[in-house]
This record gives C-alpha cells, sequence and structure tokens, in this order.
C-alpha cells in the first residue's frame, strides 16, 4: 500500500535557492474531506494534472494514491472544490541523501514557505539544512488541506502561530 512519510519545517532563509531547480507552479484544491481524509485536485503548470487520495494515519505518516487525470477535468474540478484554490510554486533542493521539495505559496499565504522531505520510515533521520526553521510536522495548521480551510487566520503575516 502506498505510504508517504515525510517531515515538514518552515523555512528561515533564502539560501535553499542557489541549490533549487526551476520549480513548477501548482494550482490544487480539495475536493472532500472528513476526519483524517481528503480527496485533492492538483494542477502542474496549467499541463498535468493528478488527483490524490490521503487518508491519515499519524503525523508523518498517511496512505497516498496519486492518479493522472485529464488536465480539463482538474481545471472542472478545482472550481467545484471547497474552501481556497492554493496557488504555490514548489521547488526541488538536494540536501544530503535526500530532495527536498519546498513550497513558495501566493495569495492570501504569500510569504509563507514550507519544506519538506520524503523519508523510507518514520525512524529515518535526513540531514536538516541550515535554511530551516521550526518544525512543524504533525501540526494540521500547515497541511495543504487546512491552509485551503484557513488554518492560520488572516492576520498570520503579523507572526505565525505557536
Amino acid at each position: 500500500m502506498p505510504k508517504e512519510i515525510e517531515r515538514k519545517f518552515l523555512v528561515a532563509t533564502d539560501r535553499w535557492r542557489k541549490k533549487a531547480d526551476a520549480g513548477r507552479t501548482m494550482r490544487q484544491a480539495i475536493i472532500f474531506s472528513d476526519g483524517n481524509r481528503s480527496l485533492r485536485i492538483r494542477s502542474i503548470d496549467g499541463k498535468k494534472a493528478r488527483l490524490t487520495l490521503k487518508i491519515g494515519i499519524s503525523g508523518m505518516s498517511r496512505h497516498e494514491f496519486e492518479y493522472d487525470v485529464p488536465h480539463a477535468d482538474a481545471d472542472e474540478l478545482l472550481k467545484l472544490a471547497n474552501g481556497t484554490t492554493i496557488i504555490k510554486t514548489r521547488y526541488e533542493v538536494p540536501h544530503g541523501k535526500h530532495i527536498w521539495e519546498i513550497d513558495v505559496y501566493e495569495g492570501k499565504l504569500e510569504g509563507l514557505v514550507v519544506a519538506e522531505v520524503e523519508m523510507k520510515s518514520e525512524t529515518e533521520n535526513p540531514q536538516l539544512p541550515s535554511w530551516l526553521g521550526r518544525e512543524v510536522t504533525g501540526d494540521k495548521r500547515f497541511s495543504n488541506q487546512s491552509l485551503a480551510e484557513g488554518s492560520l487566520g488572516e492576520d498570520w503575516r503579523n507572526g505565525l502561530p505557536d
């Protein structure tokens, strides 16, 4: 069964940009959510689209099933989705033995930069880059589902909540 195991951090500095790839623009939204289950649609660079079902297990692990869908279907699903459509650019940055994914958010979440690293097990200990800030693994406010639902509130730029 496909499983996603990841750690998530806020990003403290822009030093990651030196090693980043060109990035991909993503528009994504939650179609359905119920407790620890969500169905997400994501458009990538306006060319590809993926439908993702996530079923939570713990703060670091969850089952994840992803499927390519026609881009026209994704555009329609984005219009029908719950909550806000999130727009972000995702960059990949190699560090140690891992590839870190850095999400730079736009719109209402402009200024939010989050890094995540996928691991093979919950006991794996990836090398942490110096540009990382506070770890937010397991903090549901920083899941894309919660961000689309406004988990950080309107005035989050005045200081991220603890």
